[in-house]
């Protein structure tokens, strides 16, 4: 967060940035790379291993998806997962 202080001429006002948004606010849900990363995480807890799989993503945000998906997938919240 960014902060800023006036304290010549006058009142003292404090003014903050907004926090940026976290990726997991978003609902990855219909998104492909988030379902499978749901299998791959699913399947990961399944073998007890920790991301096996190294896949790479040509834009963050399918990078972001993929890896909310195996985390949920990993922790066991796979409703989703068939």
């Amino acid at each position: 967060m960014t902060m800023a202080f006036e304290i010549f001429g006058g009142p003292v006002r404090v003014l903050a940035a907004p926090a940026p948004q976290d990726h997991h606010d978003q609902d990855y849900s219909q998104n492909k790379n988030y379902q499978r990363g749901m299998r791959d995480g699913h399947d990961d807890n399944v073998h007890n291993r920790d991301h096996y799989k190294k896949r790479k993503f040509k834009k963050d945000d399918d990078r972001n998806a993929y890896e909310s998906g195996y985390q949920e997938g990993h922790r066991g919240n796979s409703q989703d997962h068939r």
